[in-house]
């Protein structure tokens, strides 16, 4: 029996399944968007939470961002079940320090947003603020849940989020000098 398969999804579907898959994992939007607004905060009082809001939903939209987050869960939802071959099982599970292609997912995501966003992102990657550090502790626990790559995927996001709320802010100061 030949199923169809579908590969494209449109924007508001690849929203929905990040978002879906994210509360799988234990984050939400919220979550991510103080990040962004913590982050933004620290050089900007014209910052709007929904901005920030905004912004994540808007990067859970596009289609480099499902890609990276459907497959780095899947990584990590894998290396849970030990599904993985030795020795990357391993390298994953225990998430070594020396293992950099979670970052290399996160610095990827970021970079949507140029060098400000790749800065951001090693910010919250060094400081792993409340989800992200959540996220990192969580996944050290070898019976419980993997967060190798959700975990710089998740503060990725986060950067990015804070790095579009920037490019807002600063187009409203240039509309309201014109």
């Amino acid at each position: 029996m030949n199923k169809e398969v579908k590969l494209y999804f449109s924007r508001e579907e690849m929203l929905a399944m990040n978002i879906k898959t994210l509360e799988e994992r234990g984050v939400n939007i919220d979550e991510i968007a103080m990040i962004s607004y913590k982050q933004q905060s620290k050089y900007s009082s014209d910052v709007e939470y929904s901005d920030c809001i905004e912004s994540v939903k808007k990067i859970l939209s596009l289609r480099d961002v499902f890609h990276i987050l459907q497959l780095g869960v899947e990584i990590d939802r894998l290396a849970e079940e030990g599904r993985l071959r030795s020795p990357i099982q391993e390298i994953i599970r225990y998430d070594l320090g020396v293992f950099g292609v979670d970052e290399i997912l996160g610095l990827d995501l970021a970079h949507l947003y140029g060098v400000i966003g790749a800065t951001n992102f090693g910010d919250i990657d060094v400081n792993k603020p409340s989800i992200v550090a959540r996220l990192n502790d969580n996944g050290k626990d070898l019976n419980g849940m993997c967060h190798t790559f959700l975990d710089d995927i998740v503060g990725a996001i986060a950067a990015a989020a804070s790095t579009r709320v920037a490019q807002i802010i600063s187009e409203n100061k240039t509309e309201k000098k014109n």
